[in-house]
C-alpha cells in the first residue's frame, strides 16, 4: 500500500523579477553587516507570502551557523509550517547542502539565490575559512519529498555579489 502524500498549501505569490532583485540586494546589505561584525559576507532574509514583507533577516555567524540555516531555524520556531511553505528565503549566495536541508526541514517553500556556490569557489579559492562544497542546492531539493522551489542564480546580480565576495576574501 502506497501512502498518499499530504497536500501542501500554496507556495504564495511568485516573486516578480523586480522583487527578486530588490530582495537579493537586501541580502547584500545584510552581508555587509556580517562583514562589519567580522563575519563572512553572507546574508539571508525571509519574505512573507506577499513577496513584499520582510519577516526576518540574518547575517552569517560562523562556519556552522550560516545565515540561511540560522534564519530557517529561527523561522521554524516563530511561524507555522503551513505559513512558511508560502514564504521565500532569499540569500546572496546559493545555499550549501546544510542550509538547503535546513530550509527544507523548516518547511520554507521557496529559496532564491543570487550567485552559485560554484562561482563562490572562484571568489574564495582554496580558502581555509570557507571550504566550499560542490553540492548544488538543486541536487538537495531534487532529493526531497516536497517540491521545493528554487530560483537562481540571478545573472544581473551575480557580478555585484561576486565583487563583494572577492573584496572580502582577498583581504583574509
Amino acid at each position: 500500500m502506497t501512502a498518499t502524500p499530504h497536500p501542501l498549501p500554496t507556495q504564495g505569490l511568485a516573486p516578480t523579477h523586480e522583487q527578486l532583485c530588490r530582495h537579493l540586494r537586501h541580502t547584500q546589505r545584510v552581508a555587509e553587516r556580517a562583514m562589519a561584525l567580522g563575519h563572512h559576507p553572507f546574508g539571508a532574509i525571509l519574505v512573507g507570502p506577499d513577496q513584499e514583507t520582510v519577516l526576518m533577516e540574518q547575517c552569517n555567524i560562523d562556519t556552522v551557523n550560516h545565515a540561511e540555516s540560522t534564519l530557517a531555524r529561527m523561522a521554524a520556531t516563530n511561524f507555522t509550517p503551513a505559513y512558511l511553505w508560502s514564504c521565500t528565503l532569499y540569500t546572496n549566495v546559493e545555499p550549501c547542502c546544510m542550509c538547503a536541508g535546513t530550509a527544507y526541514w523548516a518547511n520554507i517553500g521557496r529559496v532564491v539565490f543570487g550567485m552559485t556556490e560554484h562561482a563562490l569557489l572562484q571568489c574564495t579559492g582554496n580558502h581555509g575559512e570557507n571550504p566550499t562544497m560542490s553540492v548544488p542546492a538543486r541536487y538537495v531539493f531534487d532529493h526531497c519529498q516536497k517540491p521545493m522551489a528554487l530560483i537562481g542564480p540571478v545573472p544581473e546580480l551575480a557580478a555585484e555579489i561576486a565583487a563583494q565576495q572577492q573584496r572580502f576574501w582577498s583581504s583574509r
